[in-house]
């Protein structure tokens, strides 16, 4: 008898059964609603011939047969595994909608928690594919203790890991929790959904017609929720600008980000950045144009563009070096803070410090947004998250102040005396308890009713006041700023500074963790 034949075509009739359960048909059906199959979208993600599946041929439990069909298959709706990005270990698991809806059942729970754990225990990031009905109904309490699992397993490696989540289809129900919990969020546009309670519930319920896109497409995720941070229009350029993002952060958080070793078409003195700043200190300008002149060519890799606008947050390489950038955006809402900025500001500096990422604040803010919305929905709670975060995070911390700093914004940004290693201004700065004209009505109250021209004493005294206490020279030399610098050797000073912090080491005090106001 020839056991070894017999073996073999055991072995192969296993592999043809796998094969054949991946068919042209259930492709065509993710092909029409414009979606990749989970394997093409692992294919498309990972370098060639490196990713190596794990748990192949486990096969779903038979709980609940009485309630509902469960599919033959292997796998059970996850392909879980590993492999190389641009020559870096990642972990990986993408759900499988052609199998069960990708719904997860005990078994597929099981999966994705065993490659979680080995994530962590490699050091490794870990990309979630999610394309998923949710809960497998039919295995009732089990599906929700798989759930259960998962959402433990990210929060045990949070901030130890990066973990990504990439929503590919729908996402519902408690399904949702694990990309919340998760560092990063990208979604596909019109194919991709997120939502608690779906359009279903929300009829009858509440007697409202609303559609998935309207419920939680990934505009309204991009730009009102905030718990997507990138969003593209199809799946390819999606997973394209992944790898990308995937370039800037370091493996886990014990290694400092990525160095792209090459040479950099950038002059550290640019006179370009003389004329971004307006002389009008009302007139507004793009500070993308100022990160865009001190940073590497291209570098820049924007975090959440389409939320809380008035705060840029991102990614960019100084001197080939992965930088965090908080920036005040004055042509959005002046730049003023509010409780969505405040709350996407405190997000990225703390995944920045758990990452070992250095932090530029560039900073133009005339205040806290005002009015009785801000105040009862909780800005001065949400303000302090960007307040504690900022104080909290250890890693290099330096703030160039380009105009406007007035107030306890001033304080928040960064200022030196809540933790800023170097604190720099431009000539065009103004450092004031709060904006000239609002200090001198305040002021000189009685002065101005009494005048016979207000409006030309008023602007004399705004005059005054922005040349005697709001300007940068008195906080310099009172040395609550390091220096006033020349715009012109932003770049210049920057990679000094950031390069004499390269070993900053500070020891905290001894505790569980902190209570940051929630």
């Amino acid at each position: 008898m020839d056991l070894k034949g017999k073996y073999y075509k055991a072995f192969l009739d296993r592999e043809n059964k796998l094969r054949s359960q991946y068919s042209q048909e259930r492709a065509k059906k993710q092909h029409k609603k414009g979606k990749l199959t989970a394997q093409e979208r692992l294919d498309l993600l990972f370098d060639a011939d490196t990713f190596e599946e794990i748990d192949t041929f486990v096969t779903p439990d038979n709980q609940g047969l009485e309630f509902g069909k469960v599919e033959e298959s292997f796998g059970d709706g996850v392909i879980t595994g590993h492999g190389k990005i641009n020559g870096r270990l990642i972990f990986a698991y993408a759900q499988d909608f052609t199998i069960m809806g990708g719904s997860l059942g005990i078994v597929h729970a099981r999966k994705i928690a065993k490659i979680q754990e080995m994530a962590l225990k490699m050091g490794a990031p870990i990309i979630a594919l999610i394309d998923s009905g949710g809960a497998r109904i039919q295995e009732g309490i089990a599906s929700l203790t798989g759930y259960a699992s998962i959402f433990q397993n990210i929060i045990q490696s949070s901030g130890i890991i990066p973990q990504i989540a990439v929503i590919m289809g729908p996402a519902a129900g408690g399904a949702v929790y694990s990309p919340a919990l998760m560092d990063f969020v990208f979604m596909v546009n019109y194919t991709s959904f997120m939502f608690v309670t779906g359009p279903n519930v929300v009829k009858e319920v509440l007697n409202e017609d609303v559609t998935l896109e309207e419920l939680g497409g990934a505009e309204v995720h991009a730009k009102k929720s905030g718990v997507a941070h990138f969003i593209y229009d199809d799946e390819e350029n999606t997973i394209i600008g992944l790898k990308k993002f995937l370039s800037y952060l370091p493996s886990n958080n014990v290694e400092n980000p990525p160095v792209v070793e090459e040479e950099v078409d950038m002059q550290d003195i640019n006179d370009k950045l003389l004329e971004i700043v307006p002389d009008d200190p009302n007139k507004a300008y793009d500070v993308i144009e100022v990160i865009e002149n001190i940073f590497d060519r291209n570098s820049f890799f924007e975090v959440a563009e389409l939320y809380a606008p008035n705060l840029v947050v991102g990614f960019a390489r100084l001197n080939g070096i992965t930088t965090g950038i908080v920036a005040n955006q004055p042509k959005v809402l002046a730049g003023v803070l509010d409780i969505d900025s405040s709350v996407k500001g405190a997000r990225f500096i703390r995944f920045c410090d758990s990452f070992n990422i250095p932090i530029l604040t560039l900073e133009d803010v005339p205040g806290f947004l005002p009015g009785i919305d801000q105040e009862h929905d909780g800005i001065i709670r949400n303000g302090a998250k960007l307040l504690y975060a900022y104080s909290e995070a250890t890693v290099p911390k330096i703030t160039v102040i380009l105009r406007k700093s007035y107030g306890g914004a001033y304080i928040v940004m960064n200022s030196k005396n809540l933790g800023g290693d170097f604190n720099f201004a431009w000539p065009t700065a103004e450092i004031a308890v709060m904006g000239p004209d609002a200090a001198v009505t305040i002021l000189f109250r009685r002065e101005l009713e009494k005048s016979d021209d207000p409006v030309k004493l008023k602007a004399d005294l705004v005059k005054q006041y922005r040349d005697k206490v709001a300007n940068p020279y008195i906080a310099d030399e009172k040395g609550f700023i390091d220096e006033v610098i020349d715009p012109a050797i932003t770049r210049k000073k920057l990679i000094s500074a950031f390069t004499a912090l390269s070993n900053k080491w500070v020891q905290v005090p001894s505790r569980k963790h902190g209570n940051i106001p929630l």
